[in-house]
């Protein structure tokens, strides 16, 4: 499974990454919303692991640029913020993710949701 990992943060994404890459999945990065518009389109994911909070384009901006321009493919989009008030939840559901998680990230729920919204786990 292709991963687009959407963090500004280096040690955040960096991280994130590692742990992705040793259960098999394939990673691909943009650090802000702006360059994820460009990575969806370019790079077709099967997943995309949204960073909320970014400078340049916030996920939630670049989320709905994602769903306007979505024609044949609805790529899911997992939202990931620090914010963990169901206020945030909500607004990241509005905007067009498919779900959401909190930082610091729960892997073993992260690796469920990837499950869940990209298909089989990746051993």
């Amino acid at each position: 499974m292709h991963i687009l990992l959407v963090e500004d943060h280096p040690d955040n994404r960096e991280m994130l990454a590692r742990r992705l890459e040793r259960k098999g999945y394939t990673v691909s990065f943009a650090v802000d919303g702006a360059e994820a518009i460009d990575r969806r389109f370019a790079l077709d994911p099967d997943v995309i692991l949204m960073d909320i909070s970014m400078p340049v384009m916030s996920g939630l901006e670049a989320t709905r640029h994602i769903r306007a321009r979505e024609t044949d493919k609805r790529t899911p989009i997992i939202a990931l913020t620090a914010h963990a008030m169901e206020s945030a939840r909500v607004e990241c559901i509005e905007a067009g993710c498919d779900a959401f998680a909190t930082k610091p990230v729960d892997f073993p729920a992260l690796l469920v949701l990837l499950a869940t919204y990209g298909g089989a786990q990746a051993a």
